[in-house]
């Protein structure tokens, strides 16, 4: 039985079997979970290493009926935990009361969609590993002063360590992508809640980034009606850090 990868979902069926179980391997339990949930297993060629890690429980979620058939017809030990659902759209307390990790060679026209839901889900996700276009995954894990640093890396980095792991070509899948692609790590760190307003830590970002060639005084010039002072409005979005942002946040809550 071969499963068409589909174009429409983003489906690039990986074929080195060796980068697949480092990807496996890479999941630590960070955060003491018991449960993996894999987003687009399609054909299982991740599915098959995650299911080898016993100290884990793992479902995967697929929204190709084509790929649940396969799913289904080879591994049987997933009875049961093959859910026909966009991960996008999932209600994860119907899925586990539990926290649980988020692993996958991600959809990549998805990819970024899937990182913003993780973050707003951060307290039930404790740890993500998986493989990005190779341009999201620098642009998750970059530090400020970059051009590829933006609204992903703060939010993220806000509430996780981000690693870049490694580099994956093009050759490995099935039909091959026309990037790189690359496999990062992100572990939950300490910060519960931040000191300022998350909501507006989140606009002043998305503000800023919106229109990066800006200084942060002009960029968020609608935020600021009372046009306060201070040097970090000198600066241009990504000089800034997370605590600086934090910072700006709070100058601009007021």
């Amino acid at each position: 039985m071969k499963v068409k990868a589909k174009k429409h979902l983003g489906q690039h069926f990986l074929k080195d079997l060796n980068i697949a179980k480092r990807i496996a391997d890479s999941l630590t339990g960070h955060g003491g979970y018991k449960k993996v949930l894999e987003v687009g297993p399609g054909t299982g060629a991740l599915t098959q290493f995650l299911l080898q890690l016993e100290q884990f429980e793992t479902t995967v979620a697929e929204v190709d009926t084509e790929s649940i058939e396969y799913l289904n017809k080879f591994y049987p030990q997933l009875t049961g935990r093959i859910l026909n659902q966009d991960f996008l759209r999932m209600n994860f307390s119907t899925y586990t009361g539990e926290p649980f990790a988020v692993a996958g060679n991600f959809p990549y026209n998805i990819s970024t969609q899937i990182m913003f839901r993780v973050y707003e889900s951060r307290n039930q996700i404790p740890e993500v590993v998986g493989m990005f276009q190779k341009e999201v995954a620098e642009r998750i894990c970059e530090k400020p002063g970059t051009k590829a640093y933006g609204i992903l890396s703060v939010l993220l980095q806000a509430f996780y360590q981000c690693e870049y792991l490694f580099t994956v070509s093009e050759g490995v899948f099935d039909p091959p992508p026309k990037v790189k692609s690359g496999v990062i790590r992100l572990r939950r760190n300490d910060t519960q809640t931040l000191p300022c307003n998350e909501d507006l830590f989140k606009t002043v970002i998305k503000t800023a980034f919106n229109q990066r060639r800006k200084t942060i005084r002009n960029s968020v010039k609608t935020l600021n009606p009372k046009g306060l002072n201070h040097p970090l409005m000198d600066k241009r979005p990504e000089q800034l850090s997370v605590s600086e942002f934090v910072e700006l946040t709070k100058l601009l809550e007021g």
